[in-house]
């Protein structure tokens, strides 16, 4: 692969995690993953979104922000490294999920974090449709998740979307994975990797596995 530091990112559900586990074992990378099942709000969240959400995108701020400033100051031997997820992502799930006076505390506290932490050299989005990302979320049977509804994932899709389309940081490559399974078909697999070997501008990039 021709880059250092990659992040994987998609909604609730696309299988970034997944296909981050793949790449790392593939290529033998240093695997960053969010640790979601740390987080003692997110299933109050999902039940009492505005009672817990401040609370909820501090505690996922602080993680990420520790796990990447960790790698930032790590092994510089890891010559590669794969995360399941990019620091702006606290900034967009607040930017939905947060009032005014609340969003206006947390945007300073993460540009403070933002400054400290190492962009990725690329970032791979995956992108599925809503009824694809409801399937996945029911298959994986966490009960706190249930309630996520239509709604709110199309609601995160439009945050991600706005943010890639206006950042001239790194390239970002968006792969729509709602009709084809990485995970059981090996053809749709090689292709996601073969997009690794080539070189990107900066900006938005839409690549078609078909």
């Amino acid at each position: 692969m021709k880059y250092t530091f990659i992040s994987i990112e998609g909604n609730i559900g696309s299988g970034k995690t997944t296909f981050a586990q793949m790449l790392a074992e593939q290529f033998q990378c240093k695997l960053i993953l969010e640790q979601f099942a740390d987080n003692p709000f997110l299933p109050k969240f999902y039940n009492q979104p505005e009672k817990h959400a401040f609370p909820l995108e501090l505690f996922f701020m602080a993680e990420r922000y520790q796990q990447l400033t960790e790698y930032a100051s790590g092994d510089l031997f890891a010559t590669q490294v794969i995360s399941d997820y990019f620091f702006m992502k606290s900034k967009l799930f607040a930017q939905n999920n947060l009032k005014d006076d609340e969003l206006l505390l947390f945007n300073r506290l993460s540009d403070i974090a933002l400054k400290n932490l190492p962009k990725p050299d690329l970032l791979l989005y995956l992108h599925s449709d809503v009824t694809r990302l409801q399937a996945n979320i029911n298959e994986r049977g966490r009960d706190y998740e249930h309630n996520i509804s239509e709604k709110y994932l199309l609601q995160i899709q439009e945050r991600y979307f706005d943010y890639f389309k206006k950042q001239n940081d790194f390239p970002v490559i968006i792969v729509d994975v709602s009709r084809v399974d990485f995970v059981l078909d090996a053809l749709v697999y090689q292709k996601m990797i073969s997009l690794f070997e080539k070189e990107y501008e900066v900006g938005l990039h839409r690549i078609s596995l078909a």
